[in-house]
């Protein structure tokens, strides 16, 4: 201390400011020094820990709180007496201030709706304001999106970062494809010929989606999901198993096959049903249409 008091007197005669603030500010830095030397120590320590990412993302955000709530008491027990010195002034400049930071005070307050209400999670896939992506944060005065493409392009990530102020959720509407289940509907077009055995042709699809490892389980789970989320939305479905309808398009038929799956799978299920469809094709099972 006695180190700290005579550091303190030298800068207070350099730069004209008492040395109590002088020493005040340099027990801050140090407190703030040292939170920062124990953030890295217990990442280091505990990115070696035999856990999954997602534990570890997990315990990362609690030990940031934790140091961050840790800093604010040192701050304020080190400040405390002139705390109070400090009200008057801070009354005088309070509205100003409110002018000059609504947004991130908006943003603040956004933050808040979204921890409460949670019209979103970490990891939901979401759209708003046209940019779509997975959660992969959440702070408080905004949240992280890892981009996907569009639904044509298979809605693989794009791996860029978007960074979205949390007051955009009450200016542009959300979409949350897994708020109440985590399943959605896709469809794929399928082209035959006018000669086609449609019939037959609906049968082998159908044979194709209901053996799919990824597929075949998902409609009793959608019926489960469905049955909990009636408690709070007014939705239903009258069918949740895959469909396929027809439709005549000039001199070929179109197939639309409907089915449930998950955002995050839904190119991995096309590519599996498309090279199958291409096996029943080649084998002369399914006679699909040749734009000429």
């Amino acid at each position: 201390m006695k180190l700290l008091e005579t550091i303190s007197i030298k800068i207070s005669n350099i730069i004209g400011i008492s040395s109590e603030n002088v020493k005040l500010v340099l027990l801050t830095l140090i407190v703030m020094l040292g939170i920062i030397i124990i953030k890295i120590f217990i990442k280091k320590m505990y990115s070696k820990v035999n856990v999954s990412d997602r534990e570890k993302y997990f315990y990362n955000r609690k030990m940031q709180i934790t140091l961050n709530i840790l800093t604010l008491i040192c701050i304020i027990i080190i400040w405390g007496h002139k705390l109070q010195g400090l009200v008057t002034i801070i009354s005088f400049i309070s509205a100003g201030m409110t002018i000059a930071l609504r947004e991130i005070i908006f943003n603040f307050f956004a933050g808040i709706y979204i921890k409460f209400s949670k019209p979103f999670e970490l990891e939901d896939r979401i759209e708003i304001d046209n940019l779509k992506g997975d959660v992969i944060n959440i702070h408080a005065l905004g949240f992280e999106i890892l981009e996907i493409g569009e639904r044509v392009n298979g809605e693989q990530s794009s791996g860029r970062i978007v960074h979205i102020p949390n007051s955009m959720i009450f200016t542009k509407p959300l979409e949350n494809y897994v708020k109440a289940f985590k399943y959605i509907w896709n469809e794929m077009t399928i082209k035959v010929d006018l000669d086609s055995d449609i019939e037959s042709t609906k049968q082998i699809l159908y044979e194709i989606v209901n053996t799919n490892e990824i597929l075949k389980e998902i409609p009793k789970k959608m019926e489960d999901a469905v049955d909990e989320a009636i408690l709070e939305y007014r939705i239903y479905f009258n069918n949740l198993e895959p469909i396929i309808y027809t439709k005549i398009v000039d001199s070929h038929i179109e197939l639309y096959l409907r089915y449930l799956v998950h955002p995050k799978k839904a190119r991995t299920v096309e590519d599996e049903i498309y090279e199958q469809i291409l096996q029943k094709y080649k084998t002369g099972e399914i006679k699909l249409y040749k734009d000429s």
